[in-house]
């Protein structure tokens, strides 16, 4: 096995597969609803526990959901 080949050698690339990466960030967008959503229905307990970060998880999670989601439609114009 040799670790370095020619570009002689080498077969071409593939060429890129088509996705459609907004189907996968609006199921990670809904996930971190339900988990919001479980977060503040337990916020009482979070917040004794000292685990209300769990809350803020949450909204970062979405947050960044939506900045990707605004992404990836702005990358397929």
């Amino acid at each position: 096995m040799r670790l370095w080949l020619k570009d002689s050698e080498r077969r071409p690339d593939p060429e890129p597969v088509q996705t459609d990466d907004r189907k996968a960030i609006l199921v990670g967008i809904v996930l971190w609803v339900i988990g919001l959503a479980a977060a503040v229905f337990y916020i009482g307990p979070l917040t004794a526990a000292g685990d209300a970060w769990w809350l803020w998880t949450c909204v970062t999670g979405l947050a960044l959901g939506v900045i990707g989601l605004l992404y990836t439609h702005w990358r397929q114009e």
